[in-house]
């Protein structure tokens, strides 16, 4: 099947490559206008979405002119929601937000990964400006669904978070922000504040590029199904607790 000319011509200029350190690119799409019911308000965000191209040597109608073979459907991409003028905003944030199939779409309550997604998008909303990047890849801190769900039988059994991922076979964390920091970098030059509540995150994304002055903690939403997956985020991932907003009883 081949994409015919007039829509490759409609397209082809919603398509920006974005080049990765290693030669390759990223195909940008974008924007989308979307309209989003965030509680009782609604908001209408600019949504981008991803893609690393075969080849460096891509150009747009190249891309499109895969996409019938390409067999997306069978893994997630990446994409970020835009909120105002984020290019050229003073003061903006931005969450690097890891996709949790169980909190963010079930609501479970054994983490806090869908509250925190909620809340990201109403401080960006709330601060006139920002990007919500949803990581596709990052399931589980990287280990993928299938095996987040072997590890969360384990945590039944008595593993916390960390050591079920290592009874697995897995590194703490197997999570990579290098193309999430080049779209951003690709959609803002300026300074952000990252909303997260590790400071050893923050850390690591400076390390890889990111220009950020400082982060915004987002606790809350804390129940008796996760106090100790978030313990196990203070004791042993270095999380910044906020005593003013929720309880935490760690041990």
């Amino acid at each position: 099947m081949v994409i015919p000319n007039q829509v490759s011509r409609l397209l082809k200029d919603k398509i920006t490559l974005v080049k990765l350190p290693e030669g390759s690119d990223l195909a940008l799409v974008g924007p989308v206008r979307l309209p989003v019911q965030l509680e009782e308000r609604e908001v209408t965000f600019n949504w981008y979405t991803w893609l690393k191209t075969e080849s460096a040597s891509f150009q747009a109608e190249d891309v499109l002119h895969t996409l019938p073979f390409a067999d997306l459907a069978s893994y997630q991409q990446s994409s970020v929601l835009v909120y105002g003028d984020f290019a050229n905003a003073e003061h903006t944030l931005i969450r690097m937000h890891s996709i949790c199939h169980t909190g963010d779409i079930f609501g479970s309550k054994r983490c806090d990964c869908g509250y925190q997604l909620r809340r990201s998008m109403n401080m960006i909303v709330d601060n006139g400006s920002g990007a919500l990047f949803y990581l596709a890849n990052h399931e589980g801190r990287g280990i993928g669904l299938f095996s987040k769900s072997l590890a969360y039988l384990l945590q039944e059994e008595g593993y916390d978070t960390v050591e079920a991922n290592h009874a697995l076979g897995f590194p703490d964390d197997l999570r990579s922000y290098d193309e999430a920091i080049q779209v951003l970098q690709a959609l803002r030059q300026k300074p952000v504040s990252l909303i997260t509540n590790n400071p050893r995150k923050l850390q690591s994304l400076r390390e890889k590029g990111l220009a950020s002055d400082h982060h915004v903690s987002i606790w809350g939403d804390v129940s008796q199904h996760n106090t100790r997956y978030l313990a196990t985020k203070i004791e042993k991932s270095g999380h910044i607790y906020n005593p003013l907003n929720e309880t935490v009883q760690l041990g």
